[in-house]
């Protein structure tokens, strides 16, 4: 008799290779996609109390990559009202250990003073200023050199400028195995103009930027399978591996 549960794990694993071929179901998630992205979707949710603005489905795929890299650090740049950094934080607190270090160029008085009396705080460390200037590089690789195992997540501005030079100052922090996450790669599939007075639009965004990264940098690779499951997502060809 075959093993259930890796017979379960094969089965998984062969119905998410197959979505990347099912045009009736990747239509579908297209369409969802654009729709919610319009309709501002991702601002419904919260976790511990805290507004996360993150799709769901999105979030589920970080809990998969934290439970199996298990980072002693997750840094994430983009703080908004702290979920994400609140929710990262419970998942270390339930693998017993690790630090989640936010960064942002504005972290407004009553989100900082949310997050620093959340009971999850004692896991989070925040920095203030843009994620891609030198002094605020310098601090977060002062930080980050006291951990093995880091995960990286952009969050923050997502002109293809600003996303590219925080991948050129952060990936190279992550650890072989583990992943840089770029978000809101979406806006290149979204129609123009959905989203007015935004400066990140088709061809300008974090889309292009893990692209231009991509090919100046074989270290890491598209984790295909994480999209093909997951199919509603901010970060279509987002998630980014490091193979050494």
């Amino acid at each position: 008799m075959s093993n259930p549960i890796l017979q379960f794990i094969e089965e998984s694993r062969q119905r998410v290779a197959d979505n990347g071929s099912n045009e009736a179901l990747r239509s579908a998630a297209e369409g969802f996609n654009v729709a919610s992205n319009k309709a501002q979707y991702s601002y419904n949710f919260s976790w511990m109390g805290r507004p996360i603005i993150q799709y769901p489905q999105d979030m589920i795929a970080m809990q998969e990559i934290i439970w199996e890299i298990k980072p002693d650090l997750i840094i994430e740049t983009g703080i908004a009202h702290g979920g994400s950094l609140i929710y990262y934080a419970s998942l270390l607190e339930l693998i017993g250990k690790g630090k989640v270090l936010g960064i942002d160029i504005d972290i407004r008085e009553h989100n900082r003073k949310e997050i620093e009396n959340h009971p999850m705080y004692k896991r989070i460390e925040m920095i203030q200023g843009s994620s891609i200037a030198p002094e605020t590089i310098e601090k977060v690789r002062s930080f980050a050199k006291d951990y093995n195992t880091i995960i990286v997540v952009l969050d923050s501005n997502h002109t293809h400028d600003h996303v590219l030079r925080e991948l050129e100052a952060y990936a190279s922090l992550v650890s072989v195995g583990s992943y840089v996450v770029v978000f809101d790669t979406i806006v290149e599939f979204m129609p123009d103009g959905y989203l007015p007075g935004r400066p990140w639009k088709k061809g300008d965004n974090p889309w292009s930027a893990a692209q231009e990264f991509l090919r100046q940098n074989r270290n890491f690779e598209i984790d295909r399978a994480i999209q093909n499951k997951l199919l509603i997502s901010v970060a279509p060809d987002g998630y980014l591996k490091r193979l050494r």
